[in-house]
């Protein structure tokens, strides 16, 4: 089947078979298909579109691309499960809700990234523990699941290959925001994984991809659809990304918040909420509750306890990380060496931040990368953001900057006043769990 036929019948708007598209995506990885005929393949999907079937093709062609994981021979006894974010500032959850659900008897393998654009990554948080192994065999990713009940790490070149050839040719040729690329990019991953279930979290607001609340319902629905089509059992919740979700940005900051929810202490409330219901989804999914008030019961129960925090602590081990890290954090995670409080110009209600223009912020002081290589300094960021609808006095502190050197330190607090937004009166409060959408078996 030649490659310009194909990419022809996607052209001219016709639908393509299993066949085609898995001719494309063999293609894709035994480099049958050359770059210009991959990026007219990626056009024509992008302005063309897909239909659920031509992505649920897409998305199983890809996961078959390379080494699917299979825990039957493991012999875990609870589901496998797991969660996966389109990014946001200040999301930590990946690094509390694996424990939280490992405690409960689930097994979290759970395959991150790094920080992209503006949006921080769980490996980049996770790179802030001294010894920890983002990259690692599967041999060795097994081997924490048995001693931990979760693992998160970075995937391996063994994984949906792939995928990670057509990204890099969507990356620079602006066929990015494909919603069906997205959803096949996504899954794969996660279908490769050998998941039996997964709760998607899409966030749409200021600070996230999906801007709009309709093209975030648009990337759910078909998160949805198509992971269920492809036989894997998944739900997503919309949530607000119109602030920094807790009150930390930055990867060692955001670490140290992380732990703070698992050992129970004091926590910002929304960080805690969206933990708690995405925690509780999976718990559902995988049988291991009744009810959502069954596993809300069961997520509190081992934060209260801390189980939780100690499968955090012997994930860290099994992945090389001290064996001591849950206990003295303080003296393993960097400092930065300045740090400032940011004073509020005058008395009001914090009423709005330009959430992405934080994340830019962060990336700018030097915790996130310009370019593909760049270095991250992990002791920056912001800690003791306030919230929206908080009300200030003149000097209070909106947050404080932790930055390398004193001339950045100040740089971050004059930009940070302007985008963070004062009003006269309380704001009307926003809902954070926006929807909930599951499988609809009519589509």
């Amino acid at each position: 089947m030649l490659a310009q036929e194909i990419i022809r019948r996607k052209r001219d708007g016709r639908a393509l078979n299993d066949d085609q598209i898995g001719v494309f995506v063999r293609g894709l990885v035994d480099a049958s298909w050359s770059d210009s005929q991959a990026a007219a393949m990626a056009m024509a999907l992008f302005l063309n579109g897909m239909s659920d079937a031509e992505t649920v093709a897409l998305t199983r062609a890809m996961t078959g691309s390379g080494q699917v994981l299979e825990w039957a021979g493991a012999m875990l006894p609870g589901p496998v499960l797991d969660k996966h974010s389109t990014g946001g500032i200040g999301d930590k959850v990946s690094l509390i809700l694996a424990p939280i659900v490992a405690a409960c008897g689930g097994y979290v393998p759970m395959i991150s990234g790094r920080g992209l654009g503006h949006t921080g990554g769980t490996l980049d948080k996770l790179d802030s523990i001294p010894g920890y192994r983002t990259a690692v065999p599967i041999a060795a990713l097994r081997d924490a699941l048995r001693a931990a009940g979760c693992a998160i790490v970075g995937a391996t070149g063994e994984i949906a290959p792939a995928d990670a050839r057509l990204y890099a040719i969507r990356d620079v040729t602006a066929t990015v925001e494909s919603i069906p690329l997205i959803t096949a990019s996504i899954l794969a991953k996660k279908l490769a994984a050998g998941l039996q279930g997964l709760v998607m979290d899409v966030k749409t607001g200021n600070g996230a991809f999906a801007a709009e609340p309709a093209m975030a319902r648009a990337l759910a629905q078909s998160l949805v659809q198509v992971a269920n089509g492809a036989g894997l059992a998944t739900r997503a919740w919309i949530t607000d990304m119109n602030q920094v979700l807790g009150r930390s940005c930055g990867n060692a900051l955001e670490v140290h918040e992380a732990l703070a929810v698992l050992s129970n202490r004091a926590t910002e409330p929304r960080l805690l909420a969206v933990t708690r219901t995405l925690s509780a989804e999976l718990l559902c999914i995988g049988g291991l509750a009744d009810t959502m008030d069954h596993a809300l019961e069961r997520v509190d129960a081992v934060l209260a306890s801390g189980h939780a925090l100690e499968r955090f602590a012997r994930m860290v081990a099994a992945l090389g990380g001290p064996a001591d890290f849950v206990e003295r954090a303080g003296a393993h995670l960097p400092v930065a060496p300045v740090q400032r409080a940011v004073a509020a110009p005058r008395s009001g209600w914090v009423c709005g931040m330009a959430t992405r223009d934080i994340g830019v912020l962060v990336v700018e002081l030097g915790g996130g990368r310009r370019r593909a290589g760049d270095a991250i300094d992990r002791r920056v960021g912001l800690s003791e953001v306030a919230a929206i609808g908080r009300r200030v006095e003149a000097g209070d502190p909106l947050a404080v900057v932790h930055a390398a050197d004193a001339a950045s330190a100040e740089a971050a607090c004059a930009r940070l006043r302007e985008l963070v937004a004062l009003g006269d009166a309380a704001p009307p409060e926003a809902p954070l769990l926006i929807e909930r959408l599951t499988y609809d078996l009519k589509k």
